[in-house]
């Protein structure tokens, strides 16, 4: 993709040195709070990203549901106490429909709106998903029995290099189209790392009829051992450049996290410049990178407004 001036070719794809955007739109990702001090940490991580008015932030479950309270006080905590908009993961493990449709309820009327719909992970230690026999199966059915409940704004999963337990690419793309004609409003990707997958996924979105926006899934890498044994349990390969970025960084933060910055400024540089303008950013409750990836992605508080 280029265009032309005076000096000839120009690629679209420059990166900060290009123009600043003026038309991204950001969503931030939580875990919920294990302990006192990690529950400061939290909202220190709020606090600071809070400035830059995301379209929303979400707040997960553990596998097997095993932080089921804690999303569930955080999210009404940021709802009462934060301008912000909360979405609750909710998943379909370890629950009945009766459990799930309990909690949905609760949160209706609590008024939070907005709902992260997810077939979720077993616990450690177990190899293969099992739906609770009087439960959600899969997310397709809980998106279902969420729309019975009520007129909720549902995000789901999508995975640009195929689920792990899908059998191929296109069962995949399928699956995910169910759950959008079920009524999901959006689609939030899995993190990768290679703008082109990316870029690849949402054509084929796009040609399969979906529709709703597709927000890209960003994972700025601070620590990249332990990405590197995530990416292999969920299915996000790990670029060979990246392994060459970070090499021989295990015991310097301070370049990790510049290199860190550096990689998912990129990446978001060279998405925007090919139309995508939503992201969504798995911060780990650690703000800083991405305050500052949002900064350069034009995305920044009022004047005034502090942050």
């Amino acid at each position: 993709m280029t265009h032309t001036d005076q000096f000839g070719p120009k690629p679209t794809t420059l990166l900060v040195a290009s123009p600043l955007p003026h038309d991204v739109r950001v969503s931030f990702e939580f875990f919920p709070p294990k302990d006192d001090r990690a529950d400061q940490a939290l909202w220190a991580s709020l606090e600071r990203l809070a400035p830059v008015r995301p379209a929303f932030v979400s707040v997960t479950y553990g596998a097997g549901g095993s932080t089921r309270e804690r999303t569930h006080d955080t999210v009404l905590r940021i709802h009462h106490e934060t301008d912000i908009e909360p979405a609750a993961h909710l998943t379909c493990v370890a629950a009945t429909r009766d459990e799930i449709d309990e909690i949905a309820r609760h949160y209706w009327s609590a008024g939070i709106r907005h709902i992260v719909a997810l077939r979720g992970d077993m616990p450690d230690g177990t190899d293969k998903y099992q739906p609770h026999p009087e439960g959600y199966a899969y997310a397709v059915d809980l998106v279902e029995g969420l729309k019975k409940i009520a007129d909720f704004e549902i995000s789901v999963a999508a995975y640009p290099e195929v689920h792990p337990d899908a059998p191929n690419a296109e069962f995949d793309l399928d699956y995910l189209k169910r759950k959008i004609d079920a009524g999901a409003s959006r689609a939030i990707t899995q993190y990768f790392f290679d703008p082109e997958t990316f870029l690849r996924f949402r054509d084929r979105c796009r040609a399969k009829g979906i529709t709703v926006p597709i927000v890209a899934g960003i994972m700025p890498v601070t620590n990249f051992r332990t990405v590197n044994r995530f990416s292999a349990m969920c299915g996000a390969s790990v670029p060979q450049w990246m392994h060459d970025l970070f090499d021989d960084l295990d015991d310097d933060l301070g370049t990790r996290k510049l290199v860190a910055a550096t990689v998912a400024t990129e990446q978001c540089r060279i998405l925007h410049a090919n139309g995508v303008e939503d992201f969504h950013f798995y911060t780990l409750n650690r703000p800083d990178l991405t305050y500052a990836i949002c900064h350069i992605l034009g995305v920044r508080p009022i004047r005034g407004s502090g942050g």
